[in-house]
């Protein structure tokens, strides 16, 4: 069943109204016809099953057949602070981040990267990957659409994740594991989890 995205503004006490590009997609890419399920999602655990009922020329206007709680998120928030690599790597890497279940990515600059973004290419970038993360999070049947930050700082990414549970950076030099092994069996369901993870040359 193909699932969408939707603001909770779109969802009625009945009906979800879909608008922009996912009714274009619905409607001409797909082409479903009334009566055809659908499942929706507005970003927590509740998912939608919806019968498509009419298109309007805004939305497609779709009857809630019922919504139950579904668990499909992880029992811990993985945020990857990831710097940036060359070329496109970064579209593959959050597509699979998103894939494998991490709720943020948030680029980062580093001292040793070799890419360099800045204004209006910066955003145009970030609203790829966004663009990204959306359709990973549908093919992986996630019940959000995980947020890609823009571009920060390494000192800056790491202010940012004082705010989380636990913050890791894998070092390929590294010795003895077993404090590693410990902090990761101790991660308990709702913590959250930052990963660092350098581009090419290190940070």
């Amino acid at each position: 069943m193909y699932r969408f995205f939707v603001d909770k503004s779109q969802i009625s006490e009945h009906e979800i109204r879909i608008e922009g590009a996912d009714r274009n997609h619905i409607r001409n890419v797909l082409r479903m016809k009334p009566g055809e399920q659908i499942a929706a999602s507005s970003g927590d655990s509740l998912e939608y099953t919806c019968q498509i009922k009419e298109y309007t020329g805004e939305a497609v206007i779709a009857e809630i057949l019922y919504a139950q709680e579904t668990e499909l998120e992880l029992a811990s928030k993985i945020w990857l602070f990831q710097g940036l690599p060359k070329s496109d790597k970064m579209e593959f890497i959050i597509q699979k981040a998103v894939e494998l279940g991490a709720c943020a990515v948030v680029p980062m600059a580093t001292k040793r990267a070799v890419v360099r973004l800045e204004g209006k290419k910066e955003e145009a970038k970030r609203r790829r990957w966004q663009g990204i993360a959306e359709s990973a999070a549908k093919q992986a049947k996630r019940m959000i659409i995980p947020e890609i930050f823009p571009v920060h700082r390494f000192k800056d990414a790491v202010a940012m994740a004082e705010t989380l549970d636990v913050r890791l950076i894998p070092y390929e030099l590294a010795e003895n594991m077993e404090h590693t092994r410990e902090i990761l069996s101790n991660i308990r369901p709702g913590q959250s989890v930052g990963l660092f993870i350098g581009p090419e040359g290190g940070f």
